[in-house]
């Protein structure tokens, strides 16, 4: 574990997602939150939702502290509205409630303000004038709507990881339709609460996960921008796992979906690659882990489509058996046609599996020849047949195959550990307190 420094510069973390096992953006504001812990001195602002998760870790963590903000007054209501009114799309229920975050993040400026008061009081009846914190650090939401004012602490303050701006792909209407992606460009409002907020024009450095993202703000805030993914992986979570051997006579190919069973996820187009390639000739298994509101009809259309022994649904899965799925598989496909991240694929790659993704968002940027295969995103059809070429090429020459497992396990070590980047955020921390004490 990295020595914490008791004279790192002092942060105050606002993470409104955090908390371990609560989905993926929790996990992500609960990985800065505890890692940043054991470097630097940390306050961690959060919402009150989060508590029980949190205090189940032993939070609040040796050396930091946690204040918890109350808006369940109004974020109960409004994710019950949002959960009437859009039953199928979980996407659009997260977009409605996400509302709420200005509200807590008000409340979190408010708090704050009268803890800077009071603790600064103490300290100048101490005979010291410094205040409790150095810098003002907001992980999450991962949204660039999501505009905070907490930069009117007047701290230098850093915004992110942030991933977004992605548009709605042209050639899968399929996918978007049921994915009610009629209220994406809704997100586009954020620009303007960006805006009255001031937050990207005040903020010290902008974090941003991809191009997309980057091309989001406007041209005058790029000097702001630094790259940084928002997912990473925990190695000891996602240990390297043994070749399965290749596939041959008597041992199919196997291939492995894991995530929420989502519209956009798009797992159809790898049951229609799989019924293709089984059509060829080749031997070819596939194993859906997650749960979600397509499963069923998508269970259905494996039904339909004769695949019966060769696709098997599992649901949702405990780490344990996820490892145990990666462990036996040759390879993982996220086909996936609006995927901003792709925390999946470094999961996998971490897990030595070469990868299979749609050349669109996040995984366009995560995959390439070295660690796996990205399909054309021009259409449903391009993409079942870049799937099942893949697939195809994998039996032909499983050693290839093999060695792209092996450079995804080495670029996740080198680049996408939750330990890299915590350590480069740091170095950062330390940069901009540094350059604020000299301006």
């Amino acid at each position: 574990m990295p020595k914490r420094s008791a004279d790192g510069p002092r942060v105050l973390m606002s993470a409104y997602q955090c908390g371990p096992g609560m989905g993926s953006v929790s996990q992500i504001g609960w990985e800065w939150y505890s890692r940043a812990a054991t470097r630097v001195p940390v306050t961690l602002f959060t919402h009150v939702r989060n508590r029980e998760a949190l205090e189940a870790q032993g939070a609040p963590l040796a050396g930091s502290e946690i204040i918890y903000v109350d808006t369940e007054w109004f974020a109960g209501p409004l994710y019950r509205f949002a959960k009437m009114l859009f039953p199928k799309s979980e996407h659009a229920v997260f977009l409605l409630s996400s509302l709420d975050f200005y509200v807590y993040d008000g409340a979190a400026l408010r708090l704050a303000r009268r803890l800077v008061r009071r603790l600064t009081q103490q300290k100048r009846d101490a005979g010291a004038g410094r205040g409790p914190w150095d810098l003002v650090h907001c992980p999450t939401p991962v949204s660039p709507s999501a505009a905070t004012v907490l930069h009117r602490l007047g701290l230098p303050t850093v915004l992110g990881p942030v991933n977004g701006g992605l548009r709605s792909p042209e050639h899968f209407p399929e996918f978007m339709r049921q994915d009610s992606s009629w209220l994406y460009p809704l997100r586009n409002l954020g620009r303007l609460v960006d805006v009255w907020r001031g937050s990207t024009r005040r903020a010290a450095r902008v974090l941003v996960a991809t191009e997309s993202t980057r091309a989001w703000y406007a041209r005058s805030r790029g000097a702001k921008c630094q790259f940084m993914l928002e997912n990473a992986v925990d190695l000891s979570l996602f240990p390297e796992q043994p070749w399965p051997g290749a596939p041959g006579p008597g041992h199919p190919l196997r291939v492995l979906f894991v995530g929420r069973l989502l519209p956009f996820k798009a797992v159809p187009l790898l049951l229609r690659a799989v019924r293709q390639a089984r059509d060829q000739g080749l031997a070819v298994e596939a194993t859906v882990v997650g749960d979600g509101p397509m499963r069923e009809p998508w269970s259905q259309e494996a039904v339909e489509l004769g695949l019966v022994e060769a696709v098997r649904f599992v649901g949702q899965q405990p780490l344990a058996a996820v490892n145990g799925y990666m462990a036996d598989a040759h390879v993982f496909c996220l086909p996936s046609v609006r995927e901003s991240g792709g925390a999946v694929l470094l999961e996998a790659m971490a897990s030595a599996r070469p990868v299979i993704a749609v050349d669109y968002g996040g995984p366009a940027e995560i995959v390439d020849d070295e660690v796996g295969r990205k399909v054309s995103a021009t259409g449903n059809e391009a993409a079942i047949a870049g799937i099942r070429d893949a697939l195809q090429d994998l039996v032909r020459d499983p050693d290839a195959w093999r060695r792209r497992g092996e450079a995804g396990r080495a670029r996740v070590e080198r680049r996408y550990s939750w330990d890299a980047k915590v350590d480069a955020a740091v170095e950062l921390y330390g940069d901009l307190v540094a350059g604020s004490s000299a301006g």
